[in-house]
């Protein structure tokens, strides 16, 4: 069995110019499946595995939300916290032209247009997580003050739990 080849993504090429420290992880993509998948095919916790989200205000203006794969964003938690009435999901197309990535392979790292970042809390709270490296079926292993020290997200409180 071959292994797979690094992508070079703009993420880990952001990663790497951080000289941030991370271990890639590949696993077979399945449409819809989500994060639910990822933590099955790499045998971790769902809640490490963090899924960027793109959203956008009632003024269409975009952001990036992290949140814990086995979670929801409770939009209402979202806008009142940002200061806004509404904040929804971008459609993909218009989430793909922001970041520059395929939905099912949005990093957080190395975004096309930079964007407000905001980071559910308790991620903080885990000793390692998996974060999209810029491709379908791949995730990069990082400590989760990497998140802090190179995107300096708003930290908020908006999970609802599955």
């Amino acid at each position: 069995m071959s292994v797979p080849r690094m992508p070079s993504s703009p993420a880990v090429l952001a990663l790497r110019a951080a000289g941030v420290e991370f271990t890639p992880h590949f696993y077979t993509y399945e449409e819809r499946g989500g994060t639910a998948v990822s933590a099955r095919e790499l045998g971790v916790d769902e809640h490490a595995v963090v899924k960027t989200l793109i959203m956008q205000d009632d003024a269409a203006q975009p952001c990036i939300v992290l949140m814990h794969g086995d979670c929801e964003v409770s939009t209402k938690a979202l806008a009142r916290i940002v200061g806004v009435k509404r904040i929804e999901p971008c459609r993909p197309e218009v989430a793909e032209r922001h970041t520059g990535y395929r939905v099912g392979g949005t990093s957080p790292f190395g975004t096309r247009k930079k964007m407000p970042v905001y980071l559910e809390q308790t991620v903080l709270d885990l000793p390692r997580i998996y974060v999209n490296g810029g491709s379908r079926g791949f995730l990069v292993g990082i400590a989760p003050q990497v998140v802090v020290d190179l995107l300096n997200p708003g930290l908020v409180s908006a999970a609802n739990r599955n």
